[in-house]
């Protein structure tokens, strides 16, 4: 009886650590000051890069362990989600490396799977935001290859946090 309650105690702690808050270890950045009236999570070691490409801004948010993230800022062509969603998802599985939709759970956004052969697999998102009238993408950086950890934890970062 003894060890069956030691074994449960130990499960428990154990599904509990694995349910952690993947942005526990970043902190708020808020990317105002690189034109883009956002707070999003990153880690103290982030460095911020802004392109102006005239009809869009690109910022790069780059820090330790796999994050490496782009946003791009551009006046929105529509407001609605659904449709801007929609096209993004069209672009992604139109990659011949697009192997499956990992998770589609939000209104706003989405983590895929590609696989360039059976032993290189990478994982990304993308994340739309749309704010009076700018469109703000989400995504992982288009250099390097993510872990699906890594992009659970990037996206996180970068969702609306609820108030």
């Amino acid at each position: 009886m003894k060890n069956l309650l030691i074994f449960s105690t130990l499960l428990l702690l154990g599904v509990s650590a694995c349910q952690t808050d993947p942005t526990s270890s970043l902190k708020p950045l808020n990317l105002l000051q690189h034109g883009v009236p956002i707070t999003i999570m990153a880690p103290d070691s982030a460095k911020v890069r802004t392109m102006d490409l005239l009809v869009q801004k690109d910022i790069t948010v780059k820090g330790d362990d796999g994050y490496n993230l782009q946003i791009f800022a551009s006046d929105a062509s529509t407001t609605d989600l659904e449709r801007i969603l929609s096209g993004l998802k069209t672009e992604v599985k139109s990659n011949p490396y697009f192997t499956r939709m990992v998770s589609e759970e939000d209104l706003n956004g989405f983590i895929y799977e590609t696989k360039l052969d059976s032993t290189n697999t990478s994982y990304g998102f993308q994340l739309v935001r749309v704010m009076g009238d700018r469109e703000y993408i989400f995504q992982n950086a288009l250099v390097g290859t993510f872990t699906e950890e890594e992009v659970k934890t990037m996206y996180a970062a970068v969702k609306e946090q609820k108030k």
